[in-house]
């Protein structure tokens, strides 16, 4: 009877792998405390109190807790209108976007549509040339847009670079699967939902996170359009104003009530607070999408 030996041998690793190991984990460690420190510093900030912090070297922990600049930010009277007014934007911006980008994208990158090369050619030019500020600003006036919270939303449902995203993504799906539906007597718009977007999970989550933190982030059309219109403020509009009314009064008492209220709030804390408050979602929604960001990203941007 003749045995046989079933010992499997580890191969050894050698020198160069383990030194690869080693450089490799040390590299992100370093690259996590880059990454995070600057974020840990800035909530450190945001809860020490105003004075301490103008002296500066504030590490990971704050050295006086103070919660003053968040009781500064949160306690304008407008700060609640604004951040419905910022919620819903992105809600409903970040939806029609989708929507609209998905279903011109499925259009555009369907073969037997006529004329996609020159309109793919189109949209490109109007990633690099526009009309400029003005012209904006007459158009959305002419529409009736400005001082509605339309203005928030109706310009940022088509995005070029979005779209050709998208397009590029849509190219890679085979096209058997289309024939296959058809011969089953499928419409373009039941192939687009039940067989094309399930497959687009990926550019979609990476789309939606672009647009979400852009419409997060947006307080310039709030000064251009909605301004003198308070139930259409933004919380990023709201804690400009706020950042701009601490740094005007620095260092002046205005009144006896509000001296504690100055020694205790700077412009570097509201400003580490308004940061903290405006970062917070996106930090939140990140995770949930960063599985899909870097799949959507690759495929959709390079894949012919």
């Amino acid at each position: 009877m003749i045995k046989v030996n079933t010992t499997v041998t580890k191969p050894r690793k050698s020198g160069a792998d383990v030194a690869f190991v080693v450089c490799n984990t040390l590299f992100m460690i370093a690259f996590v405390v880059i990454t995070l420190y600057p974020v840990l510093n800035t909530v450190a900030v945001s809860f020490n109190d105003g004075t301490d912090a103008v002296r500066g070297h504030i590490g990971l922990w704050p050295r006086i807790f103070s919660i003053k600049s968040y009781n500064t930010v949160l306690q304008k009277p407008t700060m609640k209108t604004a951040a419905i007014v910022s919620v819903l934007r992105t809600i409903i911006g970040t939806v029609l976007a989708l929507a609209t980008n998905a279903l011109l994208a499925f259009v555009v990158s369907r073969k037997k549509f006529l004329f996609k090369s020159e309109l793919s050619l189109f949209w490109v030019i109007t990633m690099y040339v526009n009309g400029g500020m003005i012209p904006y600003i007459l158009l959305f006036k002419t529409l009736h847009l400005s001082g509605t919270f339309w203005v928030y939303v109706i310009p940022g449902m088509l995005n070029a670079f979005n779209m050709l995203v998208m397009r590029t993504y849509m190219n890679g799906i085979p096209d058997s699967l289309e024939e296959s539906a058809q011969l089953d007597g499928a419409g373009y718009f039941t192939i687009f939902w039940k067989i094309i977007s399930p497959l687009c999970l990926p550019v979609y989550a990476t789309v939606a996170l672009f647009v979400a933190v852009g419409q997060w982030n947006s307080w310039f059309d709030t000064m251009l359009y909605n301004r003198m219109e308070d139930k259409y403020t933004t919380l990023q509009y709201e804690l400009m104003k706020l950042l701009n009314s601490v740094t005007s009064n620095k260092g002046q008492n205005s009144s006896t009530n509000n001296t504690t209220q100055q020694s205790t709030v700077t412009p570097v804390t509201v400003r580490a607070a308004a940061t903290v408050i405006t970062m917070l979602p996106i930090i939140c929604l990140y995770p949930f999408l960063q599985r899909y960001f870097v799949t959507g990203l690759t495929i959709g941007g390079v894949k012919e």
